[in-house]
């Protein structure tokens, strides 16, 4: 049986409402600069198609997680000294 995106969204939405879910957890993680840069921009894509289309999977994504996402790959390009690289490199996009 295939699901149309509406009942993805409420399975997704149920899953993120489990007790735990909201709990802190700490990851330790390496991966090379190029996928710091690659997660970032999958994150600000992911982002910006939320902003776009509220009917999907990220619609009911609240805007808090968002912004921790946001948040969390901007540490990742700080940690990896790509903040600059990334600031020309969407300036050489929006070209």
């Amino acid at each position: 049986m295939i699901m149309n995106v509406n009942d993805v969204a409420k399975v997704f939405d149920t899953i993120l409402s489990i007790p735990g879910m909201g709990e802190v957890v700490k990851v330790d993680m390496k991966m090379s600069r190029k996928n710091v840069l690659l997660l970032n921009q999958v994150i600000e894509l992911g982002i910006a198609a939320k902003a776009d289309d509220k009917s999907g999977l990220l619609g009911s994504v609240p805007a808090e997680d968002l912004v921790e996402l946001r948040n969390l790959a901007g540490d990742c390009l700080t940690k990896a000294g790509l903040n600059e690289l990334n600031e020309k490199l969407k300036v050489l996009g929006a070209k």
